[in-house]
């Protein structure tokens, strides 16, 4: 559909005459305009919810509109923007039927991107490409990411629902989604505020958000684990817990920026390529982060997945969030109060370590720096995981 409204998969409305001749349909080719048009008044009312008074015109339109007048009274206005998916685990969500949380991993890898450079979340969109059209599971997801966006603080304005059969299979369906922000250009977090002396700040993740589900469906594919089975040191059945939803940072970080008043420097979001390998990216080249393992305990389903898997602690480093979700790089006089208001929001907030001259870093075990193709800073691991 188009601006959660008209399906795309569907044709224009009104009639068209029979001639009677035997022939193929667009139903007869997987496609279900009909489904797609209850899937939409299904989820509508998830959409509107998310609407404040910046959101143009309602649901059913060719395109979102965002009224962006507010932006004319700052300073210097950049927009920032974002787009990702859910990868994998949308896997775990079609085994288990369950497609109701799916939708906060997708808006957590988008608005938790931009949050890293200070940006506020303005709207977002998505598009959910599927072998057919189940309307209350496609209202489930939207409802999911609407609920989500709500948590962000930003509007969901507008998606896509595709069919596409002999591509998708029918139970089958991706996600995706793009998000647009707002920050002015002096308050934009990044490198160029790092100094020496600042401190590293980890916030805790829920769970494995949405990175690194090739690597954990392998493993419990080659262990032979049904995701019905209880696990004891999870507290729950194994399918509960690998679905378990990104948390959604956003509207935290932001309030933790805020009452800083300047004590953040950077913020990094901890997706695919693990803690050291994001932390470079937001520090200047010269400088590099000394973490100790030592100063949180892993969660248990990280160390679920190594030895279920025999997967050296290397290659899950690598991999898996292995319970940071987000840092945040802070003047050192400013440490104690955001750990303190992280603790006030819900959050886990602990010291991971400091920043340096590079050349000051005692890095046994070498420096991570130069991933995703960025000449930035670098970060040395240190010490032993406690599990």
């Amino acid at each position: 559909m188009t601006a959660q409204g008209t399906p795309a998969v569907g044709g224009a409305g009104g009639t068209t005459p029979d001639d009677g001749a035997p022939g193929l349909t667009y139903a007869a080719a997987g496609v279900d305009t009909e489904a797609g048009d209850l899937a939409v008044e299904l989820m509508k009312d998830a959409v509107r919810a998310t609407h404040g008074p910046h959101v143009v015109g309602g649901v059913g339109g060719f395109a979102g509109l965002f009224d962006a007048s507010a932006l004319a009274g700052l300073r210097k206005p950049l927009l920032a923007t974002s787009t990702d998916g859910v990868g994998t685990k949308v896997a775990i969500a079609q085994a288990l039927d369950k497609h109701d949380t799916i939708g906060f991993d997708l808006v957590g890898m988008v608005v938790d991107d931009i949050v890293a450079v200070g940006a506020r979340p303005l709207f977002m969109t998505d598009y959910i490409a599927c072998g057919r059209v189940v309307p209350e599971r496609i209202a489930a997801i939207v409802r999911g990411i609407a609920e989500a966006c709500q948590v962000a603080g930003t509007a969901l304005v507008g998606g896509e629902t595709a069919e596409h059969p002999g591509l998708l299979g029918p139970e089958e369906y991706d996600v995706a989604g793009a998000v647009t922000g707002v920050v002015e250009a002096d308050e934009v977090l990044g490198p160029e505020k790092v100094r020496a002396g600042d401190v590293v700040v980890a916030l805790a993740s829920s769970g494995l958000h949405a990175n690194g589900f090739s690597l954990v469906r392998k493993v419990v594919e080659v262990a032979g684990w049904s995701l019905e089975r209880h696990v004891a040191e999870l507290g729950r059945t194994l399918g509960e817990e690998l679905l378990e939803p990104t948390r959604v940072y956003a509207a935290d970080v932001l309030a933790i920026v805020e009452r800083a008043a300047g004590g953040v420097h950077a913020v990094s979001h901890v997706t695919g390529g693990g803690l050291a390998a994001n932390l470079a990216r937001v520090l200047p080249a010269g400088l590099a982060a000394s973490v100790d393992r030592a100063a949180w305990r892993v969660p248990p389903v990280f160390e679920l997945v190594r030895t279920l898997g025999g997967v050296p602690w290397g290659d899950l480093e690598r991999t898996l969030n292995l319970g940071v979700g987000m840092i945040v790089v802070v003047d050192p006089d400013a440490a104690p109060g955001v750990t303190a208001h992280a603790a006030e929001l819900g959050l886990g907030g602990w010291v991971l370590g400091e920043v340096a001259a590079a050349d000051e870093v005692r890095a046994p075990e070498g420096l991570v720096a130069g991933t995703k193709g960025v000449h930035a800073g670098a970060v040395a691991m240190s010490g032993r995981y406690r599990t």
